[in-house]
């Protein structure tokens, strides 16, 4: 590429960046850097960190709409880290996340086990062995299941859910996509029935009213404490906002 039209492309990436528009500068640079096709490492480099940034970007900004605009500024800070930035390099895809590439190749995914261990939104994080108190015939020992996430966490899950949609998905992107990728895995989830609820209430909501009506739902009445967090009461309102729609979850027994 000529040198010309490299420096004319960094004018044009600076003048993004000063007029805020981030997506357009991470994108733009991408393409400064790898000119013509490039190296396939650097475009892999490039590529993962863009994508890792566009989410970050995403999550932060429907946070702060949400009300948890810390969840949202420390957010998967951990895949800046050597381990689970270079398996993301190394198996770089862009359409989907190379933690999954990665379990086909090797049947397990370092950098995920990383993940899960240090990022609280992720269900995986709360998977433990059940106590009981042996009352009313409850068995002291339940094994494993999934703890009951605190609700800050459970909101930062569902951003993260829709900003993931949003980021792979691009323009193919509708407002059902989070809840069909999570029913895609739905019974195979080990996830505290009150969470669940709660979540697939979410999910539903925005599928049924779109996003505004959720980060209202989220910010003034679920993270107020408006809202019981119990799964009974979380049903019936998924259940009525279901009515008249395409959208009608089966309980699982």
């Amino acid at each position: 590429m000529h040198i010309k039209h490299v420096k004319k492309r960094f004018k044009v990436l600076f003048n993004r960046l000063w007029g805020n528009d981030i997506k357009s500068f991470t994108d733009g640079l991408v393409n400064v850097i790898i000119f013509n096709g490039g190296s396939m490492k650097l475009k892999k480099f490039f590529g993962h960190l863009n994508t890792v940034n566009k989410h970050r970007f995403l999550v932060f900004k429907y946070s702060v709409k949400s009300g948890i605009p810390f969840r949202g500024l420390v957010h998967d800070l951990s895949k800046y880290s050597l381990l689970e930035f270079l398996e993301g390099v190394k198996y770089y895809n862009g359409n989907f996340s190379p933690i999954s590439t990665c379990k086909k190749v090797n049947g397990y995914s370092k950098a995920w086990l990383h993940h899960k261990g240090r990022n609280k939104h992720h269900m995986e994080y709360w998977i433990d062995y059940g106590v009981g108190d042996g009352r009313d015939g409850q068995k002291t020992h339940r094994g494993i299941c999934g703890m009951k996430m605190p609700i800050k966490y459970v909101a930062e899950m569902y951003v993260d859910r829709v900003s993931a949609s949003k980021n792979y998905q691009r323009d193919k992107f509708k407002l059902d996509s989070p809840l069909q990728y999570y029913l895609k895995g739905r019974k195979y989830y080990i996830l505290n029935e009150d969470t669940k609820a709660m979540l697939e209430l979410l999910l539903v909501m925005l599928a049924v009213k779109g996003e505004d009506e959720v980060n209202h739902f989220l910010k003034y009445e679920v993270l107020k404490g408006k809202v019981p967090y119990e799964k009974e009461y979380l049903i019936n309102l998924r259940k009525n906002l279901e009515k008249g729609s395409a959208y009608h979850l089966e309980e699982e027994q």
